[in-house]
């Protein structure tokens, strides 16, 4: 069968990634060099898609001043999400916007067209909704799906239990009961999840398919995972790293810098010489680095500058952030605080949230977190966590 449309669930802020979510949404984070939403929307609409109705709520200014009103000529319908109250409430306020069946999609987890294909092919009107289903050794992070025979028999959320479950990979086909089956489930803890709803499905008795595929699927959930969706994509073949063809007509590379692949660089950016610059570095656009630094397995967001002679290992950075000359990134692993918990041993060198200027000389220790719009003098080390709009003398 054939699905028109999809509703594209991008109204979150992702709190596990801050400090990078204080200026825009999960969506909204770099994968590489673009925003994690735009390759959603590239595999909606290589999975033939042709109308978008995507629900934004938290910064949503950031998703709709990106995109605009379409998206590789498919037309782009926002629906707003005032309050955060699930994605049982997201979908229901998309309802309107959307007729007959339809897909619902993370917009948040990068899913290739094949994952979407499997889930639309295996879907037919006897069943109220389908669930797109991956193998992983591991799901208790996300959410476990058990099947008998392609029919979905049960579906928990963070599944720790021991039992067999395929991973949720948060790509639905849904019939219009889907949707008043959501509306009749009660809330948990304020909110309406989708997932409840497909259950209150299956407990009367209709039918819920899965989709077992083996198609690419990643997640970021916590600061140092924003490097692994990137290698992954380079890995994958998403992203073209090679350095032979990565410079664009508005790139300067000097003679002298040395591009290791995979690489993947951004308009209007500058490597000066002796630079040396991969493997598995992703640097957005109008980035500046200076003559002999080094910056490996990072991803670097627009307008940002590396001065000359500073080492730049396992980072990820906001936008506009200024790393100044002689300072050093060394790369994890490092223990990283999130919210009240430690991550022992993280491949984190540090993380830059937007507009962070170092004066240079500035030394991070792995797994130092640094909010936005902070300043820190030369010479110093940075450590741990520091609050946004913060000045650090030595």
């Amino acid at each position: 069968m054939s699905v028109d449309s999809a509703i594209v669930l991008a109204a979150g802020e992702g709190t596990r990634l801050r400090p990078l979510t204080q200026n825009r949404p999960k969506p909204m984070l770099p994968a590489a060099t673009k925003p994690i939403l735009e390759y959603v929307f590239d595999q909606l609409v290589d999975a033939e898609i042709s109308e978008l109705v995507v629900v934004v709520g938290y910064r949503r200014d950031r998703v709709q001043s990106h995109f605009g009103s379409t998206y590789r000529n498919v037309p782009i319908t926002y629906v707003t999400q005032e309050k955060q109250l699930g994605t049982g409430h997201a979908v229901l306020l998309a309802e309107s916007e959307v007729s007959g069946t339809c897909l619902a999609i993370n917009g948040d987890q990068i899913v290739d067209s094949r994952i979407i294909g499997d889930a639309v092919e295996a879907h037919d009107r006897t069943a109220g909704a389908t669930i797109a289903l991956l193998q992983r050794p591991n799901v208790e992070l996300y959410g476990g799906v058990r099947i008998d025979d392609g029919t979905v028999t049960s579906i928990t959320e963070n599944p720790r239990d021991g039992h067999g479950y395929y991973l949720n990979a948060g790509v639905y086909v849904l019939e219009p009961g889907a949707f008043e089956a959501v509306r009749e489930t009660e809330p948990r803890v304020g909110e309406h999840h989708l997932v409840d709803g497909l259950s209150t499905l299956i407990d009367s008795g209709e039918i819920v398919r899965g989709a077992v595929s083996e198609g690419l699927w990643v997640d970021a959930t916590y600061p140092w995972d924003l490097l692994d969706v990137s290698f992954e994509l380079f890995d994958a073949g998403v992203v073209d790293g090679d350095s032979g063809t990565v410079g664009r007509e508005t790139t300067a590379v000097h003679d002298s810098a040395e591009l290791r692949e995979p690489v993947v660089i951004g308009r209007d950016s500058a490597i000066g010489p002796g630079a040396v610059v991969g493997p598995y570095a992703c640097l957005g656009e109008n980035v500046t680095v200076g003559s002999n630094a080094v910056v490996e397995r990072s991803v670097v967001d627009a307008d940002t500058t590396i001065g000359a002679n500073a080492t730049v290992v396992e980072c990820v950075t906001g936008t506009g952030v200024g790393i100044g000359p002689g300072s050093t990134i060394p790369g994890g692993p490092g223990d990283v605080r999130v919210g009240d918990t430690v991550y022992e041993d993280e491949a984190l060198g540090a993380l830059l949230a937007d507009r962070v200027t170092d004066q240079g000389g500035v030394a991070y220790v792995p797994g130092a977190l640094v909010g936005s719009e902070t300043d820190i003098q030369t010479g110093t080390t940075i450590r741990g966590t520091l609050a946004g709009g913060t000045e650090v003398r030595s």
